[in-house]
């Protein structure tokens, strides 16, 4: 969709009325529904979502490739490495089919915990809760500002057995957690607990392939009162210090192993440009110490 469409848009339809869930403002969850075709949005955050398709075309293109790449990832860490527990920080609006969805389509044993420290996710957060019976889920609502509030929360304790492999989802994340958070700090706390044989999969908008548009972006997201920083592949890559990445490395989205993705999603790369995109991704294993 154009920059005009979404504008059209923006004065269709009735309002919502105002609660806690819809203050006016531009939310990064709810842009981020709306790039991926969702539903749950509201007019302040078409709007800005109206400013960023003008400065940044490709970034409905991103938001789904990057999609694409999470479902190709856990996918692999099931399939192939037979992970069978995952923590995926970062949730968002739940859009079908969601991690614990993938994960389980490969072995409906998977246990899945979500964390989001956002009511807008929070109202959301039962359909997150359809599990496969012979699985489980749970959703914390805990700041990945505060890594401790994740990790000590019960229903990681109940859900996962951090003596065994988890994979640590963070995607389209980071970018929200801006420097003086501490971010690489705050992945190795939340990667210290977890027994070796662990993964981390990981997305990060950069800004190394458009730099004008990611930039004048980030200045739209900042305007709303949204963190945040854009990362350099050299950036990105210090996330992942410790651990062994799994090939092809640090990568664009579409082009990490887009041959794993279920025979009914497509691949998720078509005909994009890694200027439409603008990611970075990739998956880690956490070795023996």
């Amino acid at each position: 969709m154009t920059a005009q469409g979404v504008a059209a848009q923006t004065g269709s339809g009735p309002e919502p009325p105002s609660t806690p869930l819809n203050q006016g403002k531009p939310h990064s969850a709810r842009m981020y529904d709306y790039f991926l075709g969702g539903k749950d949005n509201y007019q302040a955050d078409r709007q800005a979502a109206a400013k960023v398709l003008t400065m940044w075309p490709g970034v409905m293109t991103a938001a789904r490739t990057n999609r694409a790449f999470m479902h190709r990832a856990i996918r692999y860490l099931a399939a192939e490495h037979g992970i069978r527990q995952f923590l995926d920080i970062g949730t968002g609006i739940p859009t079908s089919p969601n991690l614990h969805e993938v994960a389980q389509s490969v072995a409906p044993e998977s246990r899945i915990v979500y964390a989001d420290n956002d009511p807008i996710v929070l109202a959301h957060a039962q359909t997150l809760l359809s599990s496969h019976p012979q699985g489980r889920t749970a959703y914390v609502d805990a700041n990945v500002a505060e890594p401790d509030t994740v990790l000590n929360a019960p229903e990681v304790g109940e859900v996962l057995d951090l003596s065994q492999p988890v994979a640590l989802s963070l995607c389209a994340l980071l970018h929200f957690v801006p420097d003086e958070w501490d971010p690489y700090a705050i992945v190795q706390r939340l990667l210290e607990p977890l027994a070796p044989g662990s993964y981390l999969v990981l997305s990060h908008i950069t800004p190394d392939f458009d730099p004008e548009a990611t930039q004048r972006t980030v200045q739209i997201y900042h305007s709303g009162g949204i963190q945040g920083k854009i990362r350099t592949r050299a950036e990105v890559e210090r996330f992942f210090t410790g651990l062994e990445l799994v090939e092809p490395g640090i990568e664009v989205p579409h082009r990490w192993r887009p041959e794993l993705a279920a025979p009914d999603a497509g691949t998720g790369t078509g005909d994009v440009t890694d200027e439409e995109v603008s990611f970075w991704v990739g998956v880690a294993r956490k070795p023996a110490s």
